[in-house]
């Protein structure tokens, strides 16, 4: 398998994902929309963007099954899976927020082969594939050098589902707040990941999220030159419902003061 190649040709069918939901935006009425949770939106421009995707990578690797967050196609568990989410963001993009995104990965296993994150807006499109670094429309891209925690500027999620972990997070919170630069909640956590492995942000954690959230934006920071895991400091940010992706200099403080006792 031609990673680079599968990659570039999995980001020209983002690309395609990504006009179609900038065409939708222009129609877009909110009427459309459906609950899966009361903060957990759903239109038919996801699923839209969903199948379309789904059939352009089944064209690239027939091989490969899904996982896919609105579920418009259900396969078996393979040794080669492609894990989509059609619009990450879709709150934003429900209130007309410009930040919005779609993430693909091509996992072997458990094992990450390539990740691409696409924001709709900014047209940017980050990608990666094992081994070979991490890019953005075509130029690479890396972590930022920050040194010190009191140096970095914070992304995070708020929960909307299971709120059993709050007072931990919020503890954090109030952490980052006296000891950062900032804190930002740009609401897709796709994009947090893809700003981490340009620089743009220093670190990034959330927790309750979904492999379909995390996958492509974790392999495009690792192989930016950042550190990944989850909140035990272990590789099961895929599955485990939570992750933390820093630039190497920060990834320790990061780690402690989300796990620090209330």
């Amino acid at each position: 398998m031609n990673l680079e190649r599968l990659c570039h040709d999995g980001v020209a069918a983002v690309k395609q994902a990504a006009s179609l939901i900038r065409q939708q935006r222009e129609s877009f009425s909110v009427e459309a929309v459906q609950r899966k949770g009361i903060r957990d939106l759903v239109s038919y421009v996801d699923i839209e963007t969903e199948l379309l995707l789904v059939r352009e990578l089944h064209r690239l690797l027939p091989e490969a099954t899904f996982l896919t967050e609105e579920k418009t196609v259900l396969s078996e568990p393979s040794d080669l899976r492609w894990v989509i989410d059609p619009l990450d963001g879709t709150t934003n993009f429900v209130h007309g927020l410009p930040v919005f995104s779609i993430s693909v990965a091509l996992l072997q296993a458990n094992q990450l082969l390539l990740g691409i994150v696409h924001e709709v807006n900014r047209d940017e499109c980050f990608y990666a594939w094992q081994g070979g670094g991490a890019w953005c429309n075509g130029s690479r891209i890396h972590v930022s050098g920050c040194q010190h925690l009191r140096d970095a500027l914070i992304a995070t999620g708020f929960p909307y589902r299971n709120f059993d972990e709050a007072p931990q997070f919020f503890d954090a919170l109030k952490f980052f707040f006296n000891n950062t630069h900032g804190v930002r909640r740009l609401g897709s956590a796709a994009v947090d990941l893809a700003y981490v492995a340009c620089g743009r942000f220093d670190a990034f954690f959330e927790y309750h999220l979904n492999p379909w959230d995390v996958a492509g934006g974790a392999l495009i920071v690792q192989e930016a030159g950042g550190r990944v895991s989850d909140f035990r400091g272990t590789s099961d940010f895929l599955w485990g419902k939570q992750i933390l992706a820093a630039t190497p200099a920060v990834y320790d403080d990061m780690l402690q003061a989300i796990t620090r006792p209330l």
